[in-house]
């Protein structure tokens, strides 16, 4: 299938700070595409490139074959955006907002904007100062969506929505994908990626350090079972389990924590075999997965440059 985002060693710096690196990637039409990467990687600025919200300094971005730069205007046309920080008149209210993009576009379906407004459950009544994060969050959402594009693009588009909105959200994208339209996804959450995406880009201080199938991501996903026990526990017991990758000794033995790579059902039932006090599961920030996954793959390189 042919391309309709592609980038081409793209580069972009802020005075002495290189923001992206030699940045290549393509996706094809009809992909929901995962820009993945902890903040400050690159994400939003590749992404303003691609909005012509900035230009880059070399390397070519063109959706649809149109230069990103050179042919903004035509490129909006097809375009539905959602920004990381919205920034809209505080003195509108939702409704008024909505009308506003609605006119600009030359009108929408009326029917599927209704829709929108009752899926996220949105007051169109309300001045966009007196929204909350989630609520500002779902009048973007809804003003990317409402006209259908061809594409979309969505840096951080679920910042501020609470765990029934995301879900709506996972909804919407499903949806556009199943009428064979792309969505190109910025995000910082591994979790959120994974439900929503057929393939990912990493990126990694300004560099594309990975290309993909979701099922990479498995590569890199570590997550934490801390478990307190009654009595003290030998960590060796757990340690060759699948799963875990890992394990920590606390408290005197009585509590262990266990670095997972994999399915828990082995942990659970060996668990079961002691007396429980406590269980708790933490996924960790892209940003502590990177430095675990690459401080591994930097280390040689930091140590040759030594010798």
């Amino acid at each position: 299938m042919a391309a309709i985002i592609e980038v081409e060693k793209l580069n972009k710096s802020y005075g002495g700070k290189r923001a992206v690196l030699d940045v290549s990637f393509s996706v094809p039409e009809g992909e929901v595409f995962g820009f993945l990467g902890p903040n400050g990687a690159g994400k939003t600025t590749t992404i303003r490139i691609l909005m012509a919200l900035i230009r880059a300094d070399s390397g070519a971005a063109r959706i649809a074959g149109l230069d990103c730069w050179r042919q903004s205007v035509e490129i909006k046309r097809f375009i539905g955006y959602v920004p990381g920080e919205p920034s809209l008149d505080p003195n509108l209210t939702g409704g008024q907002i909505l009308e506003y993009f609605a006119r600009l576009r030359g009108g929408v379906d009326q029917a599927y904007l209704t829709r929108l407004i009752d899926t996220f459950e949105l007051d169109t009544s309300r001045k966009f100062r007196q929204y909350s994060t989630g609520n500002k969050r779902k009048v973007v959402l809804i003003q990317a969506f409402m006209h259908r594009p061809r594409v979309l693009i969505l840096d951080e588009p679920t910042s501020g929505l609470d765990p029934l909105n995301q879900q709506q959200f996972d909804g919407l994208v499903r949806e556009a994908r199943d009428e064979g339209r792309t969505v190109f996804l910025s995000s910082h959450v591994l979790s959120e990626v994974e439900k929503t995406c057929t393939r990912v880009g990493i990126i990694r201080e300004g560099r594309l350090v990975r290309v993909g199938g979701v099922a990479e991501l498995k590569d890199i996903k570590r997550y934490e079972i801390s478990i307190v026990f009654g009595e003290p526990v030998a960590a060796e017991s757990f340690a060759l389990l699948d799963g875990v990758a890992s394990v920590e000794t606390l408290n005197n033995g009585s509590g262990l924590r266990l670095h997972m790579q994999g399915p828990a059902d082995a942990v659970i039932k060996a668990a079961a075999q002691h007396q429980v006090v406590s269980l708790a599961s933490y996924e960790p920030s892209l940003e502590d997965i990177f430095l675990r996954y690459y401080e591994s793959e930097d280390k040689p390189a930091r140590e040759a440059a030594r010798v």
